[in-house]
């Protein structure tokens, strides 16, 4: 290591601003709260720490072979802002190939790392500072992981599927099981509320309900622990046999113990993972614009959907009709028509950007057969954060109009480079009045089926 380097290993301590404003995870409530319960460990500021992130992919591309290839990445946070991300300073500890995807026993592949990471908790490596021409004894820690929902399950063993697929909810997780959609809806966000808000107790603008219970909190390290600790214990083997832990999917969602829990660390950090919201956005894209937009295959405003609106008794002008033995249903306000999609094609033809904002975004548009292909998840975040209030505030009547931008704005927001405890404090209260005004005005939540887990 040059001295250059040993000297912006030690930047987060020696040169970061410290005005409260997030802009390094050293700002973060997080790392603050590790030093403080581990003041042996941040006491020094050239211990590191480190972030963990995975994600699979098929190396062929869109090709047929069917290939899943999870490298598992550190990324060293010591560094400052415009070094920590640069592929230099990061490490490709894991490279799991195979024909499919690792899964719940990804494990038994990071079992090395973990038994790495639990000699630099311990007892650390001596370490030769050259910047300060001394030597030191070095540890390691991991702050937390970042991965997609699906992956999210691998890391932290509670399963993000079924009716408690939410790991800060729990088993809490508010659900209902849609007949004609065949899938479970996420709802509940009411709950959110301040405890004095008039829409608590409304129940025809809703889902006929009163809404009587309190928000979640999210569960503790050690409140995992002892849940665990009362579950019978996973063990991996070759032949593949599935296992199941009593009392999954009624009482809890827990798939095995998480190996993380190995370090002696981890119950005790604030926030053990992280979501990729770069995959969450790209989400939100497709679904919000395939069903805008009518695109086939992409929306979600199916019959099914109507189906299940009808069932709940609720959103009355989008029910399907029989006529003539025909089912048909009314056109919804946030449906643009044939004419608004066509001037919707046709600006993105003609959309100009500056140099590296984003793809050109043109080629991934048929006029034609009006449709978007081939968008990469950079360029969705482009277009839900920019581009979208636009055609929101041009074609889409004020309710709708006003529900997306809400939504870009909390995304956009959320993204920034500069970000202040009190800005975020008024986002996350700010979303749920968003989600919860949908809900009311049946604005943008045009089908039951939208809400996927992959949204919420």
């Amino acid at each position: 290591m040059s001295s250059k380097t040993a000297v912006d290993m030690r930047w987060h301590y020696e040169e970061r601003v410290k005005d409260g404003v997030l802009r390094h995870p050293a700002n973060s409530e997080a790392w603050k709260s590790l030093d403080r319960i581990r003041e042996s460990f941040g006491n020094e500021s050239r211990n590191v720490r480190l972030g963990l992130a995975t994600d699979g992919f098929n190396p062929f591309g869109n090709m047929s072979v069917k290939y899943s290839l999870w490298p598992i990445l550190l990324f060293p946070y010591n560094l400052p802002p415009w070094m920590l991300m640069k592929e230099p300073y990061v490490f490709m500890s894991l490279l799991i190939p195979g024909k499919k995807g690792p899964g719940q026993d990804i494990d038994v592949y990071m079992r090395p790392l973990i038994d790495e990471l639990q000699d630099l908790w311990g007892i650390g490596v001596e370490t030769y500072d050259i910047s300060k021409k001394q030597n030191f004894q070095m540890r390691a820690a991991i702050m937390w992981t970042i991965n997609d929902y699906p992956a999210y399950a691998y890391m932290s063993g509670w399963s993000t599927q079924g009716k408690l697929a939410c790991p800060c909810c729990g088993s809490n997780t508010s659900h209902l099981n849609l007949h004609h959609g065949s899938k479970q809806f996420y709802m509940g966000h009411r709950r959110f509320l301040q405890l004095d808000h008039s829409w608590l107790n409304q129940k025809m603008q809703f889902d006929n309900t009163r809404e009587k219970r309190v928000a979640p909190t999210r569960p503790l390290g050690i409140d995992m622990i002892n849940e665990l600790s009362e579950l019978r214990e996973i063990t991996h083997n070759k032949n593949g046999t599935k296992q199941t832990i009593a009392g999954f999917g009624k009482t809890h969602n827990w798939k095995k113990h998480s190996i993380f829990f190995k370090l002696p660390y981890w119950k005790t950090l604030l926030l053990r993972h992280n979501l990729d919201v770069m995959h969450i956005e790209k989400n939100v894209f497709e679904n919000v614009i395939g069903t805008v937009m009518n695109i086939d295959g992409e929306t979600k405003d199916s019959l099914n959907a109507r189906l299940d609106l009808q069932e709940m008794g609720i959103r009355s002008k989008l029910h399907p009709i029989e006529e003539a033995e025909k089912i048909i249903w009314p056109k919804a306000d946030y449906e643009l028509s044939n004419n608004d999609k066509k001037a919707v094609f046709q600006w993105l033809m003609n959309l100009k950007v500056p140099d590296g904002y984003s793809a050109n975004i043109s080629r991934c548009v048929n006029a034609i057969e009006c449709i978007i292909l081939g968008m990469k998840t950079h360029d969705c975040h482009v277009f839900l954060e920019r581009l979208i209030p636009l055609v929101a505030r041009e074609l889409l009547l004020r309710d709708e109009c006003d529900a997306l931008i809400e939504f870009s704005y909390f995304f956009r927001e959320l993204c920034a480079k500069v970000l202040r405890i009190e800005d975020l404090e008024l986002l996350e209260n700010e979303i749920v009045l968003t989600f919860a005004s949908w809900r009311k005005y049946s604005l943008l939540p045009f089908s039951i089926s939208w809400f996927t887990y992959l949204v919420t």
